[in-house]
Order: C-alpha cells, then structure tokens, then sequence
C-alpha cells in the first residue's frame, strides 16, 4: 500500500484552497499557499539529487519556512529529523551523524552553534534561513529561499505507508538520544484518530506555542489541523501576554499546551484581552497538577482535557473522552486501535486499581517502528509484543488510566524530557568534578527544575554558579541545572551506584 503523510496538506487544500491554514503575527498563510510552496521545496530537494530515503534534519522554530519545508520533506520521500534549535554544536553534531543526515535546515537563531557542528560531521550539506552570514559554512550551502524558486513536477512520492517519514530523536534515562522511526501510517493514524477523539470541529482555530519540531507540537496541531483542515494561530515563542493576544486576533478555539503554559496563564493578568473563543484545552508533556488546573479553567471558563503519549507513539496515546466525561487527574482512555496494559516486573498484567501500580505498555498503530541502527534496545523496549514505556501508572475500574510516576530518572521540565545521564556526562567533564549526579526537584512553575549535585576532585575548588554558568555554554537551555549542590561525596549503594534516593531525600 502506498502513502505518503503530505497527503493531509494537499487534500485539505484541494477541499478549501483559499483557507488559512497558518496565522502569524504579521499575516496569514493559505491551505494553497503551503501546499504550493512545499511542493516548490521537494523539487528543489529532488534536483539537488536527494533520494528517497534521506535524512533532512531541520533546526527552526515555529516559522512559515519549518512548516514548508516538512511537508517538502515529505512529498520528496525524505525523512525529516526535527532538531531543537537551542542544541549546542556538540549535540547537533552527534545527531547529524547518528541520524546519517544529508542536509541540515538552519536559520539564524541557530546559525553560529550549527556552523560549529557541520564543521565536525562531514558530508552534511546547509540550507540557511533568513539573513545569516555565510562565512564558515560548507561549500555549496545555500538559502532557503532559492528552494522556494523551484519550479516543476509537484508530485508527492508514492511511498510505502511504513516508510519512516519521521526521524525524532528522544532518549531513556541511559545512553544517548536515540532516534525512534515513525512511519507515514502511524502518524497520520495518530493525528487522525486523536482529532476525532478530543472532538475538533470544522471552524476550529487551534493555538500552536508547542514547538514544531517536538512531538506534541508537530503531530497533535500541526499533522492533526492539517488532517482535519484546521486553522493553527502560531505563537513563535510563549509569553502570556502574546498568547492571550492571538487568543484575541484569531479568535482561538483550542488552547494546547503543557502544565507550566497553564501555569502561566492562570497567574497572568488577562483582563483587556477577548479570550471568549475558547471552548476546549489539551494538556501533555507532563502531568498537571489538580490546583494550576483548577486554576485555568476556573479563569478562563473552558475545561482541558489531559492526554499522554510520547514520541515513540507519535504523540497520542491516550485522550480524555470529552468534558462531560472525563476523569480529573486521569490521562484517559487509548485512543481508538491502541492497547494499554499495566504490567509488573515480569510483565504479567495487573488488574485495575490504584494498589496495582506498575509499568504502561502500548500496542497499536500509533507506535514507533523501532530505534535508527539500534537493534538490541528496540527488541528490549518492545519485549512480548508491547511497547514499555518506562512510566509508571494504573488503570481504573472504569478502565481510565493514571501515570503515578517515572519508573527511571527522567525529568520533565517545563514539558521538556531532560535526561540526566546526559547532564551528569556533561559535568563530569567540568575539570573540577569528580563525581555528579542528576535530580528533578519539584518546581511550582516548570513541574520540575534539574538540580545537580556534585563532589570535587582532591583539591579542587568551584562555586556552584560556577558551574552552572559553565553547563550553560555547553548544553541547550532547557536542559543545563539551575541549581548545583556541592557536597564531599556521593553517597553509594552495596553496588557502589551512586544513591538518588538518598540525595533527594537529603
């Protein structure tokens, strides 16, 4: 069977050509417009001698050129790996080459870091968006404008559904990203089935603050207005004041967001802004505590519906069946073609109720193909025939399902994963550590802040700002700790392995 994601974009434009499918700021974008514009990139891409298959990473924010580009990506057969443009050189690096990307799609907010990167990973051309000096780069590197030039053939690439169309790199709480292959079917799958299941209507104008280039933001608004014919009010950035104003001017039915969004605007000052539009919230990306959503939707009059999902199940997993029928605190019900189990240590599963805690699994048609080039740990995370995901949670009589905890380390700090194995990597290469170790720290606004806490070297001095300002320059924003606690040593288990326990009840 052949299928191709981009479909989405070019029927809802064939079905309302001349309605606006992006709004920014300073204007509005058509269903045509980007279908035509996304057609001109493929072509580009095509002539530049890209071939099925390919990887194209992409490092923008939530502009006009990442969603045209995407939706090029796709209708060539290529295969987008979407990077976060706050990565350092380093970090970009090491996904260009583990991803075996051809060509990377930068712009100027990233342009200093990314120069730095290609500098280190051969072979990957440079596609630059807006004004950026183009001193330093790879030969050959060229604007993105001129794949806007293109003209020709727009066909879109009949490939197989299973082919991977998305490339997202995500990390356990062990060893480095890895990139987890969703296919054409899975995500036009997910973003159907969930659309259908949160219940979006024909005028419905979602809010995008999410980033593009994150699972939530890229399959759940982005895939699901596309799919449905839905108008986006994109955010580039998230300020209450400027969501409230685009709330406002596009008149918004569907706010989507995480808990620290939520969090934010029940604190802010709303009063001078029309946000009666509104009908309906989404939350993800971590669960939100009872009093920021009591909060909100006392504020704003509208209930939000929490979901779960992760990027191995191409956002969606499961979703609150509806206003009148959910349950507070609850993620929900699986959307529809997915199973959720709960299971024990030895994966036999365990009956409803919240004294029968254990791991969530999933199965169904929303679930990653497997891990880029890393078989051994895709047939660990899909051992009996499900997917583990880490995540401890139960299942209630009514068959509505609770995450409780983390089953790893994992912090999620502001709806963004951070993983502290890659943090600890980082401080042990400050020269004044010894030994570090990583901890999510309840925090009011972000859910959770990332503390770190270290032992020096043998005489060894460091402040812990010091510290701090140094993991600053090393790793992207969201990820590096706001707080250093510097202690004489680490305590130990029988083992030897560094005891979190104990540091976090320290």
């Amino acid at each position: 069977m052949s299928f191709n994601l981009a479909t989405m974009l070019r029927e809802s434009a064939l079905a309302g050509p001349g309605k606006d499918f992006l709004r920014f700021p300073a204007g509005a974008l058509t269903y045509a417009e980007v279908d035509e514009a996304s057609g001109r990139v493929a072509t580009a891409l095509r002539a530049r001698g890209y071939r099925p298959g390919d990887k194209v990473a992409l490092q923008l924010p939530n502009v006009p050129e990442f969603v045209s580009a995407y939706f090029g990506i796709l209708k060539a057969g290529l295969v987008l790996v979407p990077l976060n443009p706050l990565l350092k050189a380093g970090e970009i690096a090491y996904h260009l080459a583990d991803s075996d990307a051809r060509l990377l799609i930068t712009g100027a907010f990233s342009a200093e870091e990314a120069r730095t990167a290609l500098a280190e990973v051969p072979g990957v051309a440079a596609v630059l968006v807006g004004e950026v000096d183009a001193t330093g780069w790879p030969d050959g590197t060229g604007a993105f404008a001129e794949l806007l030039a293109a003209e020709g053939d727009d066909e879109i690439h009949p490939g197989a559904a299973d082919d991977t169309a998305v490339l997202l790199y995500t990390s356990g709480t062990t060893g480095r990203p890895k990139g987890a292959e969703l296919s054409h079917f899975s995500l036009y799958m997910t973003c159907t089935i969930g659309g259908q299941t949160f219940g979006t209507e024909p005028d419905d104008v979602v809010l995008a603050v999410l980033p593009f280039f994150h699972v939530y933001g890229l399959s759940s608004i982005l895939n699901g207005a596309a799919r449905h014919g839905r108008t986006v009010s994109v955010v580039p950035r998230f300020e209450p004041k400027a969501v409230l104003a685009a709330i406002e001017r596009d008149r918004v039915t569907i706010m989507a967001g995480v808990p620290t969004m939520y969090h934010a605007l029940a604190a802010a000052d709303s009063s001078g802004y029309d946000t009666s539009s509104l009908r309906i919230g989404s939350s993800g990306g971590a669960a939100i505590p009872e009093q920021v959503l009591r909060s909100f939707e006392e504020k704003f009059g509208i209930p939000v519906l929490e979901g779960y999902g992760l990027s191995e199940s191409s956002s969606t997993a499961t979703v609150n069946p509806g206003a009148d029928r959910r349950k507070l605190l609850s993620i929900g019900k699986p959307i529809w073609g997915v199973q959720l189990r709960i299971v024990d240590e030895q994966d036999r599963q365990l009956p409803p109720g919240a004294e029968h805690v254990g791991e969530i699994v999933l199965r169904g048609h929303n679930i990653t193909k497997g891990y880029y080039k890393r078989p051994e740990e895709t047939v660990k995370a899909f051992r009996g025939g499900w997917f583990h995901t880490g995540d401890l949670g139960y299942v209630d009589e009514d068959g509505f399902a609770f995450v409780v905890d983390r089953k790893k380390d994992l912090v999620i700090r502001g709806g963004y994963n951070v993983y502290p194995r890659e943090v600890e990597e980082l401080l042990y290469t400050h020269p004044a550590v010894a030994e570090a170790a990583v901890l999510g720290e309840p925090d009011d606004r972000l859910g959770e802040e990332v503390v770190a806490v270290v032992s020096l070297k043998p005489g060894a001095f460091a402040e812990p700002d010091e510290i701090v300002a140094w993991a600053k320059e090393r790793i992207a924003a969201y990820k590096y700790p706001r707080r250093v606690r510097i202690i004489d040593e680490l305590p130990k288990g029988p083992t030897g392995k560094i005891a979190k326990l104990l540091l976090r009840e320290g």
